[in-house]
């Protein structure tokens, strides 16, 4: 279901500003990290999980 929003999202930044959480965080004075977290290809690393489940260096 998150696959088939995001995909039908013409502007993913746009909705979760204009949310209750996003507009949260405007009041904070955090409008920024809406668009961090909304961010597409921003990361180079993914956390892994080792053997007993704990996150290792991936």
């Amino acid at each position: 279901m998150a696959k088939a929003a995001y995909h039908g999202t013409a502007d993913l930044t746009h909705a979760v500003a204009a949310e209750a959480s996003g507009r949260h965080l405007a009041c904070m004075g955090l409008a920024e990290d809406v668009a961090i977290a909304t961010a597409e290809d921003g990361c180079t690393v993914v956390p892994v999980r080792d053997g007993d489940g704990s996150f290792a260096p991936g």
